[in-house]
């Protein structure tokens, strides 16, 4: 490790708050340290891979070919793509020029690019990465020398959207550099006293244009001299375990669908895993029933950890180590460094730290809507904070349930139906009610070859949670549930395929 973590108190955009003494000002210090790593593999994408030497100089040319193009301080550039070695590349020679990198979603329709583009208006779009692929070798040119502010913008990363329009979540530069410390420093408090961590050799499951793919991949990654990898195409269990075996991974960043289904792989026990030493995630606590099989099919050595955050605060907020995990298996953990967590009025978790956003792009009602004066952020999650410290989760406040009097979190059905061996997925719902105002309902996807019996997962729930809370409706469906690129359930889908399911049953 290389950071010093102690804390001071200073004002950042008109409020007190925790920062790192010791700090980078600006992202291309990043690049620029980065030649201490040399030959060491950063980016590793299929049969191709980049070295930390040739990454630098390949940042350079990429950096002046988008400053002839007209690209200067303050511009936005676009990037569209699958993850790759250029999209990498394009993005660090953006915010070495002190232009925004704007992360596009690869997976949206014509229609959503489009608003997205004309919502952020970019000097240019790099939707061809065969423009940038010559720029990958070539002669040496100087990397730009621009003055950058700590609380620039950097990028532009679009939340998902699952309510309402995708909304541009804004970056500075301080909320990058703050995220790789704020990680580093978390790796650091769980390591035995004197204990050298070894170069990461890091599986990443998500894309570039979301924050666990950049932020907590790439950037952080390239300050510790860490090696990336990517699975190229779409997800596959067998390609994941195959990609472990063969670059010898030392840790894999998932999201809970996409480690349940590689567990569930039948031929995993064929594949070498012990070079995997840890298991990140975030999003949401996993269920118990999903921890207690990594150990069982992955390897006594694998640990895990997992965490809380939004795009909105650069994506992390809270983590839990092992440790916590074992006690704990519900929980989101504590507060990472220079992060303040409280629980607002009804239940909403609130957060306040140099890592929350400036705000949505070009969006200032949006802004004050979720940022207040005091610059905590609302995050629409609910959760508390026990006598432990620790953060639990209970669930977005537009999925709760309103059966009667009670209030029912999907999330606590949906782990509990997790543990059952017949399912695969599920996403439980609020279905319309005239007498109770909602009743409880479940849209499950069996596992390879099971038969789903509504009953026996009626009874399931009804000995492990209280009655109000077990659903009363069944939907069961072959087809994967729909996601978005962070791995989450898009549940208006779920909602409108479940209505149109009850209009035909009349």
């Amino acid at each position: 490790m290389t950071s010093s973590y102690e804390l001071v108190d200073e004002q950042v955009l008109g409020v007190r708050m925790s920062v790192f003494a010791d700090r980078k000002k600006q992202l291309r210090e990043l690049v620029d340290a980065s030649l201490a790593f040399a030959d060491r593999d950063y980016l590793v994408e299929g049969d191709r891979r980049i070295t930390y030497r040739e990454h630098h100089a390949a940042v350079a040319r990429v950096a002046a070919y988008l400053a002839s193009a007209g690209v200067g301080q303050g511009d936005r550039v676009a990037i569209l793509g699958r993850n790759s070695i250029e999209w990498v590349v394009t993005f660090w020679a953006t915010v070495s020029l002190g232009a925004i990198a704007v992360g596009l979603n690869a997976w949206w329709t014509e229609q959503e690019l489009t608003y997205a583009i004309e919502d952020c208006t970019p000097a240019l779009v790099v939707d061809d990465m065969s423009v940038i692929t010559p720029l990958l070798e070539g002669p040496d040119v100087a990397m730009p020398d621009v003055a950058v502010d700590e609380d620039d913008p950097a990028v532009i990363l679009y939340t998902s959207g699952t309510t309402g329009r995708a909304k541009g979540a804004t970056h500075s530069h301080r909320n990058l550099l703050c995220l790789v410390q704020a990680q580093e420093a978390l790796i650091a408090s769980r390591l035995p006293p004197g204990f050298e961590m070894p170069a990461s050799r890091t599986l990443t499951s998500t894309p570039l244009f979301h924050v666990s793919g950049l932020h907590s991949g790439v950037v952080a990654c390239i300050n510790t001299g860490g090696t990336i990898v990517w699975q190229t195409g779409r997800f596959d269990p067998k390609k994941t375990l195959d990609l472990i075996q063969r670059e010898r991974c030392t840790s894999w960043t998932t999201v809970p669908t996409m480690l349940w289904r590689v567990l569930h792989e039948p031929t995993i026990g064929e594949y070498d895993t012990s070079s995997l030493f840890h298991i990140g995630g975030g999003g949401a606590a996993w269920s118990p029933a999903l921890q207690s099989e990594i150990k069982d099919k992955l390897g006594e050595q694998v640990g895990w950890g997992l965490g809380y955050g939004l795009t909105e605060s650069s994506g992390l907020a809270t983590s839990a180590g092992p440790a916590d995990l074992a006690v704990n298996p519900d929980t989101v953990g504590r507060p990472a460094a220079t992060v303040e967590v409280k629980i607002g009025p009804a239940d909403e978790i609130w957060i306040r730290g140099p890592m929350v956003m400036l705000g949505y792009w070009g969006n200032d009602e949006a802004t004050r809507a979720v940022i207040d004066d005091d610059r905590w952020l609302h995050t629409g999650d609910l959760g508390e904070i026990r006598a432990d410290g620790q953060l639990y989760l209970s669930t977005r406040r537009t999925d709760l349930i309103l059966r009667g009097a009670e209030n029912v979190y999907p999330m606590e059905i949906e782990n509990c139906l997790e543990g059952h061996p017949d399912v695969e997925e599920v996403a439980v719902i609020g279905i319309p009610d005239e007498e109770f105002g909602q009743l409880v309902g479940a849209v499950v996807v069996p596992s390879e070859g099971a038969t789903i019996d509504p009953d026996s997962l009626t009874a399931y729930v009804k000995e492990r949670l209280a009655y109000y809370k077990v659903p009363t409706r069944w939907f069961v469906q072959s087809d994967p549930l729909p996601r978005n690129a962070s791995g989450k359930v898009v549940r208006p889908d779920v909602v409108e395929t479940v209505t149109s399911a009850l209009k035909e049953s009349g």
